[in-house]
């Protein structure tokens, strides 16, 4: 993406906000490696933006269920963001949410976010089809499989890259594919 298409982009999401008194909504899905926090991070930065990612609302052991698990998309709790995050941003109020850590299986303290001009959603299953329709504006980040498994295995070592390419991977293509994301999203681009 060029440095103008995010200036257009920026000025088109607020006047989207004034229009609608309320934040404007990005979201940012993509395949995993493909640069999607960073995007999300950066962009957030820039703008002054609210930036919120679905690796904090990942299923808890108990919501991982066989039935579930085969769902497209269906290993991210988007039940609890489009409450706790996603209707509460389209209707202007406060966000209070708890990040879900994988790690450890806990939550963390609630945290209380005032929403801004504009709110970015980056993550995997952001554009999922019982989510897609609260957004103003999605972006798809792509990345080949080649780029993916070097940036994968750089970040999280040769462990955790054999469990993307073996079982992360293979649900994200599934809900790619099943919910047609990349044809959602208004603009589809890489980045570095």
């Amino acid at each position: 993406m060029t440095e103008k298409k995010f200036t257009d982009l920026r000025e088109y999401l607020e006047n989207l906000s004034e229009v609608k008194k309320r934040p404007a909504i990005l979201a940012i899905d993509g395949r995993c490696g493909s640069g999607k926090t960073t995007l999300g991070g950066m962009l957030a930065s820039e703008w002054g933006a609210e930036l919120f990612h679905m690796d904090d609302f990942y299923l808890q052991p108990h919501q991982r269920t066989p039935e579930r698990l085969a769902e497209p998309g269906g290993n991210v709790d988007r039940e609890r963001f489009l409450e706790e995050v996603l209707l509460k941003l389209c209707e202007g109020k406060p966000v209070e949410y708890r990040r879900f850590n994988c790690s450890d299986l806990s939550f963390d303290p609630v945290r209380t976010v005032v929403p801004k001009g504009i709110a970015i959603v980056e993550g995997s299953y952001a554009c999922h089809p019982a989510l897609r329709a609260y957004y103003d504006h999605r972006i798809f980040v792509d990345i080949d499989p080649e780029t993916q498994m070097e940036r994968i295995l750089r970040r999280n070592g040769a462990e955790a890259a054999e469990r993307f390419r073996t079982v992360w991977i293979p649900l994200e293509e599934t809900y790619f594919r099943e919910c047609r994301v990349k044809d959602c999203c208004d603009l589809v681009t890489t980045f570095p």
